[in-house]
């Protein structure tokens, strides 16, 4: 009963986790006006459109038991764009300084919040799997 139990909140931490790959995947689809979108320079946009793929590679990874290698892309869906955030809204990145100083745009916190809650719970899990994956029951 014990490893049925642990098995069903795997199963529905990894339902979470997709449902938010895919959410971060669709905030950025939304931000760059659809799809293809209009991101520039040209760099942004290819950006994007690989954030969003993986966003839904990992989702199906993570539907489909995947749990390792999804919650270790999980983490790069989560972190890449926070970190471009940071630097989109400070220094700037080349040729875009379009977004420098807007700290408070709204899609951009929701962004941040999925993101943010993703990253928690990606590396958790990874953590988590990597530590169980070590331990020798004789």
């Amino acid at each position: 009963m014990e490893k049925r139990k642990g098995a069903a909140a795997g199963w529905a931490t990894q339902i979470v986790g997709a449902l938010l790959c895919l959410a971060v995947s669709a905030i950025h689809v939304v931000d760059q006006g659809g799809v293809p979108g209009s991101k520039t320079p040209a760099y942004i946009a290819a950006l994007y459109w690989v954030l969003e793929i993986v966003g839904v590679v990992t989702a199906v990874l993570l539907f489909a038991g995947r749990a390792r290698l999804g919650w270790f892309l999980a983490m790069g869906v989560a972190a890449g764009p926070i970190a471009g955030y940071a630097l989109s809204r400070g220094p700037g990145l080349p040729d875009f300084r379009s977004d420098v100083g807007n700290w408070t745009e709204p899609l951009g916190l929701v962004s941040l919040a999925v993101e943010g809650v993703l990253l928690f719970l990606s590396a958790t899990c990874f953590l988590l799997g990597l530590r169980g994956s070590t331990r020798h029951t004789p």
